[in-house]
């Protein structure tokens, strides 16, 4: 973990929760869906298959807590959460991360994907402190 790097993409896109055991964990900054993303602190790490079975377990418990936090930042924006999404695509930031997106039958995108589908909608800085503050809580950050 020692080398690891944080890949800026995520700097811009999304803020700042904490360290986790395995990940640095992050929420996603588009207020339509309640969002964390998990980058596991490996350097290099690009795949699932770059982590050790022991890191690739501990990355499953974390996404399940990633699930939680998703869920507390869905009552802080007073969305319902129909369904976890989970997918580590990498197509555009190649660096190995997880995300943990909260749905619902209502959301813009629903039922297909999130990425790409249109333009995110800014948190307002109150909100975007109670969410971040309500994940941090259910990481135990």
């Amino acid at each position: 973990m020692a080398d690891f790097s944080l890949d800026l993409a995520f700097v811009a896109t999304a803020a700042d929760l904490g360290e986790l055991p395995l990940c640095h964990a992050r929420l996603q900054l588009d207020a339509r869906y309640p969002w964390v993303v998990l980058i596991p602190r490996i350097a290099g790490a690009r795949e699932l298959e770059d982590l050790s079975a022991t890191d690739r377990a501990r990355l499953i418990e974390e996404t399940v807590l990633a699930g939680t936090a998703v869920r507390a930042v869905a009552q802080v924006l007073g969305l319902p959460v129909d369904k976890l999404n989970v997918g580590a695509l990498g197509n555009v930031t190649p660096q190995l991360h997880v995300h943990v997106v909260g749905r619902r039958i209502d959301d813009p995108a629903w039922p297909g994907p999130v990425w790409g589908h249109s333009a995110g909608k800014a948190y307002g800085p109150k909100v975007l402190e109670r969410a971040v503050a309500a994940a941090r809580a259910a990481l135990s950050l």
